[in-house]
Parts: C-alpha cells; sequence; structure tokens
C-alpha cells in the first residue's frame, strides 16, 4: 500500500507543468505582434514575468496581457512609452491618433493614469522606475 501511495504522489508530481519565469532583461521593443503573441503564449503557460532591466516600447504591452499578479520588478527595472508607429502598406511611418489611444487604453488604467500625467505618448519616451514603477508593480521575492 506505501508503494501505491509513493507511486501516486510521484505521478502526480511528475505530471504537474513545470513552470519558470520569464525574466525580461533587456528589451529595446520592436513588432507589436511579436511582443503581444509571445506575452499570449506567456499568459497561458501560467508563468511568472520579472522585469529586471529595461522594458522599451512593445515590451511595456506586458503590462496590458500578464495579470498584475505574474508580474514583478528588480530594482534594475525600467518601463519606457512612447506613442506607437504604424507602417502603412507602403512602408511608411507614421504616428495615428487612434493607435496611440488604443495602447494607453489597453494599459492598466493607473498604468495610463501615470501617462497621462506625464504628458501622454508622444514621440519622446517617458520611463516609469523606482518607488514609482513599485507603487503598480510588486519588488521580486525570491
Amino acid at each position: 500500500m506505501r508503494r501505491f501511495v509513493f507511486a501516486v504522489i510521484f505521478m502526480i508530481i511528475g505530471s504537474a507543468p513545470v513552470l519558470a519565469d520569464v525574466r525580461i532583461v533587456s528589451s529595446l521593443g520592436g513588432s507589436v505582434g511579436s511582443y503581444l503573441s509571445f506575452f499570449s503564449r506567456v499568459r497561458q503557460s501560467g508563468e511568472r514575468v520579472i522585469i529586471d532591466g529595461p522594458c522599451l516600447s512593445a515590451c511595456t504591452l506586458v503590462l496590458s496581457t500578464i495579470p498584475r499578479s505574474r508580474v514583478c520588478v528588480t530594482s534594475r527595472a525600467v518601463l519606457g512609452f512612447h506613442a506607437p508607429v504604424v507602417v502603412d502598406q507602403y512602408g511608411r511611418r507614421f504616428r495615428s491618433r487612434e493607435a496611440t489611444r488604443a495602447v494607453v487604453a489597453a494599459y492598466p488604467p493607473r498604468v495610463g493614469s501615470w501617462i497621462s500625467r506625464h504628458g501622454g505618448l508622444t514621440n519622446n519616451v517617458i520611463l516609469l522606475r523606482g518607488s514609482e514603477l513599485t507603487a503598480f508593480y510588486p519588488r521580486c521575492r525570491r
């Protein structure tokens, strides 16, 4: 009987999904679609996201994709926000008020308010870090 109990416990432990942390050490951004796809997979996996360095531009979409309870920040974390650049079918790059509004609306409300208080999304990058950042997201615990 004891062997059976150990076998069942081992089987349960062995069949549980192995969750790993996703650590963002340095991301300058890039394609919005790529980031949304990646963060969607992370969301479905149940993994926690550790922001441990610069997370700029499209990387900040982590905030609109991953639940707050699964995001933590280190003392090195920096989030950088700016207005999105839209590329049309001819490769021309431009800013769009509609796209900018959609991006701000996708962030958690408190982050969107912080962005508004700091001038909104423009061509210039605004940085959220330090105690301002930890007011929104907890420090990572080991």
